[in-house]
């Protein structure tokens, strides 16, 4: 009997033994499948489907990044059908219904409402954000992490209904703000330096934390994930990153003359300016920058770059001119000297992608930069479309304009697709 029980016990423990090893068979063999699949289990719910999308879900992402010829003729066919452009339309009364719970509304538009990793939590950045549509939300969206600061700039021309609209989708996040102070941006006016500049001092009194500032437009859309933009503002050790080169000819005009805003447009005078102060070389450049914490303390405070500063209010888009040749005054953290062999085309900084229409062509013309916009061109600029993203998505820079999602909202949603699942790829 003793044996008869003794060796039922042991076959009892070989088979709680042998049922143990099938489980964490089991469990590796699942665990390994997530790994392959390139994010955790508990990231999973994050990820972008097709189910998040409107009425461009019915696009093929996979194939139009690939160039995919049928993907590509099938969006660009759904772009130019009036029942689309009419259903892609987002009213401003949605953002302010659907933020009357800003918990839902995260949890709906699957916000990261953690940091994805401790490099990125110990490296925050600050974005001024320079806006006049309601179309911000799916830029902030696809740019938040909690570790971040994000000052917004909205138009005092725009839309009651936008700026209600943008207000609300900002009160649901702490680490987001209305600018202290709007302006009303004028099309190559001083003004639109005047907005990055009142959210340059909101951002900078707000956080002392933050190690890099990126500003954006509306129009602007990110072709880096936030740990990518991290691993790249480390590698420049304190650098800024920005185009600033010696001024052309052509552009010299800007300078010269005194420029007034007139009924809402700059004009030009024949009033001749004064030369710039301290015999400094005016570079031409982007209003888009990357720069360091350092760099927008000088902006700030530094007396000779406030004279600096009043220098430009009166030139024809100093937003072009400003940024570039405060890159090159000495003294500034992360400058470069004035001499030319410093300089950095928009090509080769981080900060902006831009297709010009006379600078397109194929890659065998010398005079090309870049391939032939497959969008259409906004003052010469491309508007990019599906076509554009395999290209895009080569290049090393942080973020592309133009895009324009009230005429062809492809291009983003497959871009937030991409990002959004590397992003979470990254993070395993």
């Amino acid at each position: 009997m003793w044996l008869l029980k003794r060796g039922s016990w042991l076959l009892f423990l070989k088979l709680t033994v042998g049922l143990g090893s099938l489980w964490m068979l089991y469990l590796a063999s699942h665990l390994d499948t997530d790994k392959v699949s390139g994010f955790t289990r508990s990231h999973s719910w994050l990820e972008y489907t097709d189910e998040d999308g409107g009425p461009e879900k019915v696009c093929n992402c996979s194939g139009i990044l690939q160039r995919d010829q049928e993907s590509l003729e099938q969006a660009k066919l759904l772009t130019l059908t009036k029942t689309f452009r009419k259903r892609i339309q987002i009213p401003d009364e949605f953002y302010i219904n659907e933020t009357q719970d800003c918990r839902n509304f995260k949890l709906r538009r699957k916000y990261l409402t953690f940091p994805l990793s401790k490099e990125e939590e110990d490296f925050p950045l600050a974005y001024s954000m320079v806006v006049h549509h309601k179309n911000f939300e799916r830029l902030l969206r696809a740019i938040y992490a909690p570790q971040n600061i994000y000052c917004v700039h909205v138009d005092k021309k725009s839309a009651p209904s936008v700026t209600s609209a943008i207000l609300a989708i900002t009160s649901c996040f702490p680490n987001v703000f209305m600018v202290s102070e709007a302006v009303s941006v004028v099309y190559a006016g001083w003004s639109r330096v005047q907005a990055d500049l009142n959210c340059m001092a909101d951002l900078y009194n707000a956080s002392t934390k933050w190690k890099y500032f990126i500003n954006l437009c509306g129009q602007d859309f990110p072709l880096k994930t936030n740990l990518e933009m991290v691993r790249m503002l480390q590698s420049l050790k304190g650098s800024n990153s920005l185009e600033s080169e010696s001024l052309p000819a052509e552009k010299r005009w800007r300078i010269h003359y005194v420029h007034n805003i007139t009924d809402g447009k700059i004009k030009t005078t024949k009033e001749l300016k004064k030369p710039p102060p301290f015999n400094l070389p005016i570079k031409s450049g982007s209003a888009y920058i990357v720069v360091s914490r350092g760099y927008v303390g000088s902006v700030l405070k530094d007396s000779k770059i406030k004279e600096l500063t009043n220098w430009f209010k009166d030139t024809y888009s100093p937003d072009e001119l400003i940024w570039a040749t405060i890159q090159r005054f000495p003294g500034v953290p992360g400058s470069k000297w004035p001499n030319r062999k410093y300089d950095q085309t928009d090509v080769n900084a981080f900060a902006r992608l831009v297709k010009w229409a006379g600078h397109e062509g194929s890659q065998d013309s010398e005079s090309a930069v870049y391939p032939e916009c497959q969008g259409n061109h906004v003052r010469s600029i491309c508007v990019y479309g599906a076509g554009d993203l395999q290209w895009l998505l080569q290049n090393h820079h942080f973020f592309a304009n133009k895009f324009d999602t009230d005429r062809d909202p492809i291009a983003v949603f497959c871009l937030e697709k991409h990002l959004r699942h590397k992003a979470l790829a990254e993070a395993e």
